[in-house]
């Protein structure tokens, strides 16, 4: 098995030491309680990301002075309770929701940042995320898609690249270099992130097959939580990169 997905990996339910593939009856990951757990982390970061929100823009209806620690500190401790989690997937019941919770404080703040400027991007954002979500998720129940090894593959591929030329930008911008076009609202740019967008949405089904993969094999209780947790991650992303698409078209009116 492969996924794109750091929290979902090829490895996710077949090293989980002393509790790999043993778990029986109520003890064993099954898929409902996934679905419940997700539905959970959704809510935990829908919450913090309102009360971000109702912070990050003033009485003037600009963005306020406080923005920026919202939008950081989400962003860097959620990276840091995210990299907890990956290797502690044990303790998943504890920092799956601390993570959704984190999280939630920058995606209300840059969502804030981002509606101001494009008043009703988020809720396009929003409705494209869960509309691809569930469209994918009855592809994938019904057939239509199916995670083979070469689908895997190329969706790990390009998940990859995509990674490399995100690392890249950044290491750029250090320097005060921005990388040309695909931040731009051209042609490439906005081909980019269509491109991204569909990755990101193809990791989805990666995920899908990850997390039924678990609960054939009777992986563990906790790694409900842990396949939650993995799903809100494609989830951020694919949302964030929506953003990002939308905010180049409307820049071109």
């Amino acid at each position: 098995m492969r996924s794109g997905n750091p929290a979902l990996k090829e490895s996710t339910f077949l090293d989980l030491g002393s509790g790999s593939v043993v778990a029986r009856g109520g003890d064993a990951m099954t898929l409902n309680g996934t679905v419940n757990k997700t539905g959970i982390l959704l809510l935990l970061t829908v919450l913090t990301a309102a009360f971000s929100w109702s912070q990050a823009i003033g009485a003037d209806g600009q963005p306020a002075a406080n923005v920026g620690a919202y939008v950081w500190g989400g962003a860097i401790g959620g990276f840091v309770v995210a990299l907890v989690t990956v290797f502690k997937k044990e303790w998943a019941p504890v920092t799956a929701p601390l993570y959704a919770l984190v999280e939630g404080l920058f995606l209300g703040a840059i969502s804030a940042m981002f509606n101001n400027l494009y008043d009703g991007i988020v809720m396009q954002a929003v409705l494209l995320t869960f509309g691809t979500l569930f469209a994918l998720l009855f592809a994938y129940r019904s057939g239509l898609i199916r995670a083979t090894e070469n689908f895997k593959l190329g969706v790990v591929a390009a998940t990859g690249g995509i990674m490399l030329v995100y690392l890249a930008s950044i290491a750029l911008r250090l320097f005060g270099i921005d990388m040309p076009y695909i931040h731009d609202n051209g042609l490439i740019g906005i081909g980019f992130s269509l491109f991204v967008v569909v990755v990101a949405a193809l990791n989805l089904v990666l995920d899908f097959d990850l997390i039924e993969s678990g609960v054939e094999q009777g992986a563990p209780k906790y790694m409900e939580w842990y396949g939650a947790f993995g799903l809100l991650v494609t989830l951020v992303w694919l949302y964030l990169e929506f953003l990002r698409l939308l905010a180049k078209l409307q820049s071109r009116d």
